[in-house]
């Protein structure tokens, strides 16, 4: 049994475990190396955190770029790697399909297909083409040689939609499709979150812990939550304390911050494995 197919049914049992696990989010090689020094079991690139490395807004990326991202990161570390597809680069959902065979000769064992458009004029597919899209990401997942987690994402929240009878009504739809994983990125509060997890059981849902949602662990495996990631919230962290220390040398002229830095020898150990 090849090395890909191991990941993929060690990801697989993740989601079939109990309780719930954390899937953290890195940007690229480096953070991926860090995150699985500190003995996490499966990693979920960042979109957003990824095209911030490159200089560019979140969605300005394209499918090419991704995947080299994810050969990067597949390569650092032995951990299980899902992908954040986005809409898979297309309208179309054959094309859009393609993005789900793409990340597996990547590398990846898991990725996710959301129903965004990335259009400001109309910002979410049709509830009808949405549904259409999983059911041809399903079945390119399901042509694979091993277990290809595909995450269903409905994200009226996060654009100015918060909808729960539609993303629920989306996700359910999702779920017959075939999907394995539901998400819905930009819940709020404990009780949107029990609303959803009760709605599409017993299939697994990730829960994005960043922004206004304030849970622990515990609290949501207590809920029924599977998967939990932070999105881009790592990789902004980690540009917030850059943006703040440059603004100090910059502005005041002192370096304090130097005080909160990883010790270089530990840094240069780490990436050494």
């Amino acid at each position: 049994m090849d090395a890909q197919t191991l990941r993929a049914q060690a990801f697989k049992a993740l989601h079939e475990g109990a309780g719930a696990f954390v899937i953290p989010n890195p940007w690229d090689a480096g953070s991926a190396k860090m995150l699985a020094s500190l003995g996490y079991q499966a990693l979920a690139t960042t979109s957003a955190g990824y095209a911030f490395s490159m200089g560019r807004p979140d969605g300005a990326l394209k499918l090419e770029d991704t995947l080299a991202n994810v050969r990067a990161i597949v390569a650092a570390t032995d951990l299980p790697v899902a992908v954040d597809l986005e809409n898979g680069f297309a309208d179309d959902p054959q094309q859009s399909a393609q993005s789900v065979l793409g990340a597996a000769s990547a590398g990846a064992v898991g990725g996710s297909i959301e129903d965004a458009t990335g259009r400001e004029d109309g910002p979410i597919y049709c509830f009808e083409h949405a549904v259409a899209r999983i059911d041809a990401a399903v079945a390119a997942a399901r042509s694979l040689p091993f277990p290809f987690t595909l995450t269903a994402r409905a994200e009226n929240y996060l654009h100015g939609n918060p909808d729960l009878a539609d993303t629920i009504r989306r996700l359910q739809a999702f779920a017959e499709a075939g999907a394995d994983v539901l998400y819905a990125p930009g819940l709020r509060t404990a009780e949107e979150v029990l609303a959803v997890v009760r709605a599409v059981a017993p299939k697994p849902v990730n829960v994005l812990m960043s922004g206004g949602l304030k849970l622990t662990v515990a609290q949501l495996s207590e809920m029924g939550v599977k998967r939990i990631s932070v999105g881009s919230a790592l990789a902004l962290a980690a540009y917030g304390e850059f943006y703040r220390a440059a603004r100090e040398i910059h502005d005041q002229g002192t370096f304090t911050f130097t005080e909160r830095t990883l010790p270089y020898s530990q840094a240069n150990q780490l990436f050494k494995g």
